[in-house]
């Protein structure tokens, strides 16, 4: 995190630079707490697991805020950025030398487009944390397993974050329909599939924890997409149910916002709870993905913002159907918290920190 840091000070542009050293400042810990995600990584692959995830988070975080920014064309100027996302989860591919990536990048300012036919130029920050994700993944052993999956998550997760930002220039029917085409064969309504597509980062996470053990096949890459497709839903939602006042303050955009009522709403939340927890549970190293899975619920049940009316029917409502996988770590993350609020230096970190993961 401190050579990330340091990298991001060497950003050229100062609004860019601004913008990466706000992310890492204030959502750093998203990346601390999905590094988490590689203890169920075998000792000798760990660390490239835990580089791979570190820089996968924080380039996802930098280009969500990249993408908020007002452009003409967001739907192209969201393929443009996320591309290098996408690309990252491919092992196989040769990145082009960052030193030339980084001239083209000062003739083409903030990856402004070339010659027609020319590739379109990143900046050097967030082509240097495509290039470590991609190189990490390159040590794993079963990378080549993973990396169709991954690029799909990518690819689908890119297009949930990019639509939805461009909601308030295109409006929402655009996001409806892409969701509505790629929910079918999920068992998602759209609205949920929409939710879960925009968290898919949490997916990547784990699928390259699974790439660091040699025995995870293409079959079982499916299996945890489709799982943490689920847990994905559930994290988003509860994310814009507990942060419904602060959004509204905000004008931030939020996925609860496109259910028509609150049963609706608190009926599709419990259904990914439970779908999650099912698919969690049947996955190999099965008890480690439940435990995310009641980490995530437990972080949001301890929010302050669980306390709002329209927040503690739905939460009560969730926890008496997942009360024994829930409590322990309700707990926990109580005290986790008390701890944080008594430590003056901890308290705003609290405040902002979203981890497992606030997309």
């Amino acid at each position: 995190m401190r050579h990330w840091e340091a990298r991001a000070a060497e950003i050229e542009d100062p609004e860019l630079r601004a913008l990466a050293l706000e992310k890492l400042r204030n959502e750093g810990f998203n990346a601390e707490a999905a590094a988490m995600a590689a203890t169920i990584a075998p000792r000798a692959s760990r660390e490239h697991a835990v580089r791979a995830i570190v820089a996968l988070e924080l380039l996802f975080d930098y280009l969500d805020g990249l993408t908020e920014r007002p452009h003409a064309d967001p739907l192209s100027e969201g393929k443009r950025l996320y591309a290098a996302f996408v690309g990252a989860l491919d092992p196989g591919t040769a990145r082009a030398d960052q030193a030339r990536d980084g001239q083209a990048a000062k003739h083409h300012p903030q990856g402004s487009p070339g010659e027609p036919g020319e590739e379109q130029a990143l900046e050097p920050y967030l082509r240097e944390l495509a290039d470590t994700v991609q190189a990490a993944l390159a040590e794993l052993p079963a990378r080549e397993a993973v990396a169709p999956v991954a690029r799909q998550a990518a690819a689908r997760g890119a297009q949930a974050q990019t639509r939805m930002h461009a909601t308030p220039l295109l409006g929402k029917a655009q996001l409806g329909e892409w969701a509505r085409s790629q929910a079918r064969d999920t068992e998602l309504g759209w609205r949920e599939f929409a939710a879960g597509a925009a968290c898919s980062v949490l997916a990547l996470h784990a699928l390259i924890a699974a790439a660091a053990d040699p025995r995870t096949t293409v079959a079982d890459a499916q299996e945890i997409d489709s799982a943490y497709l689920f847990t994905g839903a559930m994290v988003t939602l509860l994310d814009g149910v507990v942060d419904r006042e602060r959004d509204a303050e905000t004008g931030a955009l939020s996925y609860v916002a496109l259910y028509d009522d609150q049963a609706m709403l608190t009926q599709a939340l419990a259904q990914a709870a439970r779908e999650a927890t099912r698919r969690s549970g049947e996955l190999r190293n099965g008890a480690h993905h439940l435990m995310t899975l009641a980490a995530a619920m437990a972080y949001w049940h301890s929010a302050p913002g669980a306390r709002d009316k329209l927040a503690q029917p739905m939460l009560a409502h969730m926890r008496e159907e997942m009360g024994p996988l829930v409590l322990p770590p309700l707990l926990a993350m109580r005290i986790w918290r008390a701890a944080r609020a008594m430590n003056p230096r901890r308290r705003k970190a609290a405040s902002d920190a979203q981890p497992l993961l606030s997309c």
